[in-house]
């Protein structure tokens, strides 16, 4: 579909519908991704390079080296033994590999995306959830932490069988990859000693290097002959949390690959063949995986994977309009922390006309954002809505017709979307009228198979008293009368940090575990620069004494995720409690929001006289501000700005 006939309007999003035949659609991600191959074999598939410095001598490789390089893969993951129900879980940074694993891994049985943030005990904790019998991570190297945090994670995973380890001194050309791999062996003998890795995990566990394993097995065909179904499962992705028993959610090949296809009826030719599309988020998220993966690849268009760190990487937002100038980036994906951080890198004399769009999730954008950069840049923000239970992306605001500031957009083609009212119990009761707020559900090839746990899968399917299996995606929205949706509350709590997902549970529990805690709670403080922070609220037991700073301290040892530790933590007389005895957390909400926004304020000299928040039944959570009569009501609202929150002055 070329972009000239592409989506506008909701109507334009059900005449598509009429037309396209799922039965048109590849059986797997495999068949998409090699459809998307025979578009140009030789145009570049992707890109990257392992330090900025190094971004304008990039490893590349084509489309025909990309497809080698995933039935290698496939074959030497085969070799170890993996079959399609096979559990082939990843511990990896944004490399090239990372994509032949997932690719190739997905040809052979399941993948399971673990984040390498994670620490040694929630890594090992969902290696066993998945029931993971293959391994894939990074071998020691100087400077990164992965491999020891993974190395103690091993001892506590009966079932693993296979490490297979990525050594990042194949990256490194030359001479300085002569180095680099001496200085490998240096930090594994620094590390276990003569007996190296091999003498530092379980005996029952074979330890392979990956560059070497690939390298015996044949590039032009799958061994195993297998024929993919769309019905089987083609991943797991972790989703809200690691505490507890994790979430994973299952998710079929038709899944990724009806939402490859949905995502790209609204782009267009905007991802298609000799277009350059920049990954910098990370590629445990879905996100990276599906719109700067399977999407672009489905269609012949370039990636270019920007260091092992992404966006995080040193230097790469700083030079971020280097990059685009250089590649000619076309479209990237990220969240609103990186348009907000971007925006304080000068654009200058960079020649950055090739940027078309860049998708925008995860969160909210706040207004200013989004008005600034557009204007700075000329870059289309899309902002849309998704979740990992419906693959990757449920609504986008159409690049061809009215993108509505704020809004998470159109449904996607073959993706029902609406708002109801459901009762206590979380049974249907009707639709919503338009405009009127409800519970987001939605239904289609791209919602997942359940979570692998079956008591977890409890209250997620709504009975709407058709045909469909409708999933509640636990937000809250509303549908305007051209079809747009727009949302106004999570109800599943979670904080999301710079596009991270942090359960609050995570937070709560293991203080929880601190003898002079009775209850915590866990919220988001609103930031300019992150979305969100968490901060825990905690009320003592009684006769009990603990400080603030006794209790952080305690929460640097016991929270497994560096990300979700508090930035703060208020002891209270009592936490804010429902008729029933719930936490109330929408009041410790209100209480972070109004704090954060005076805060604000006054950093920029502004004297606010009053401040109180609201819950707005069709706007969400709003803000009404007085301030001083001499205040400059201009600058208050370009601070503001930075924050989604609707608002007043006076």
């Amino acid at each position: 579909m070329s972009r000239a006939a592409g989506i506008a309007t909701a109507a334009d999003v059900v005449a598509l519908e009429r037309k396209a035949l799922d039965s048109n659609l590849p059986a797997s991600t495999y068949e998409m991704i090699a459809k998307g191959a025979a578009i140009a074999l030789d145009a570049p598939a992707l890109s990257f390079f392992l330090q900025t410095d190094d971004h304008r001598r990039p490893e590349t490789w084509t489309y025909r080296e990309l497809m080698a390089e995933i039935r290698q893969t496939a074959n030497f993951l085969g070799s170890l033994g993996a079959r399609k129900d096979t559990v082939i879980a990843y511990v990896l940074p944004n490399l090239p590999e990372t994509h032949f694993v997932i690719w190739g891994g997905q040809a052979t049985g399941i993948i399971c995306a673990i984040n390498p943030l994670l620490e040694a005990p929630a890594i090992a904790e969902l290696l066993n959830a998945a029931g993971a019998t293959i391994l894939v991570t990074l071998a020691p190297f100087p400077g990164t932490d992965l491999w020891p945090k993974v190395q103690r994670a091993l001892h506590g995973v009966p079932g693993l069988r296979d490490l297979v380890l990525v050594n990042l001194a194949d990256h490194v050309r030359g001479l300085k990859g002569k180095v680099a791999r001496l200085l490998q062996r240096r930090e594994e003998l620094r590390l276990h000693g003569i007996g190296g890795v091999k003498a530092s995990v379980p005996g029952y566990v074979r330890v392979h290097d990956f560059r070497r394993g690939i390298r015996k097995q044949p590039n032009t065909y799958l061994r195993s002959n297998r024929r993919i179904h769309p019905e089987d499962i083609s991943s797991y992705f972790c989703t809200g949390g690691t505490t507890g028993t994790p979430k994973l959610a299952m998710r079929r090949h038709r899944n990724e690959v009806a939402n490859a296809w949905s995502a790209a009826q609204f782009l267009g030719d905007g991802v298609g063949s000799g277009k350059n599309i920049f990954c910098g988020l990370p590629l445990f998220h879905v996100n990276a995986v599906l719109v700067t993966g399977l999407l672009p690849f489905s269609k012949g268009a370039h990636v270019v994977l920007g260091t092992p760190q992404g966006y995080r990487g040193e230097g790469v937002v700083k030079r971020f309009w280097e990059i685009v100038e250089c590649h000619r980036i076309h479209f990237f994906s990220g969240v609103p922390t990186l348009y907000s951080t971007l925006l304080q890198v000068p654009v200058g004399r960079r020649r950055i006309e090739s940027l078309e769009y860049g998708l925008c999730g995860a969160a909210p954008l706040p207004v200013e954002v989004f008005r600034t950069f557009q204007e700075r840049t000329g870059l289309k923000i899309l902002e849309g809505y998704g979740l990992t239970e419906g693959t990757c992306v449920s609504s986008v605001n159409p690049p061809l017709g009215e993108r509505r500031l704020g809004s998470i957009g159109l449904r996607v083609p073959g993706q029902q979307m609406k708002t109801v009212v459901l009762d206590e119990a979380g049974d249907y009761v009707r639709d919503c009228q338009v405009d009127e707020v409800g519970v987001i559900i939605i239904s289609g090839a791209n919602v997942f198979a359940g979570y692998k746990v079956l008591e977890q899968n409890k209250g997620l399917w709504i009975n709407c008293g058709d045909d469909r299996a409708w999933l509640n995606t636990g937000d809250l929205g509303r549908e305007d009368g051209d079809g747009y949706f727009w949302l106004t509350g999570r109800k599943k709590e979670l904080i999301i940090r710079g596009g991270h997902n942090i359960d609050p549970a995570m937070i709560e529990e293991p203080l929880h575990r601190h003898p002079a805690v009775q209850v915590a709670a866990a919220v988001g403080r609103p930031d300019a620069h992150a979305g969100e922070l968490p901060v825990a609220y905690v009320q003592l037991r009684e006769g009990s004494a603990a400080s603030e700073q006794e209790l952080m301290a305690f929460a640097a040892q016991v929270i497994p995720e560096r990300a979700a530790l508090p930035r703060n933590i208020r002891i209270v007389d009592q936490i804010p409690l429902t008729g029933v005895g719930k936490i109330f957390k929408p009041e410790l909400k209100r209480r972070e929001v109004a704090d954060a926004l005076r805060e604000a304020l006054h950093s920029e000299g502004l004297d606010v006289r009053g401040l109180t928040v609201e819950d707005d039944k069709s706007r969400g959570m709003t803000v009404k501000i007085a301030l001083a009569p001499d205040a400059d009501h201009a600058q208050a609202a370009r601070v503001l700005g930075q924050f989604p929150f609707s608002y007043s002055l006076t």
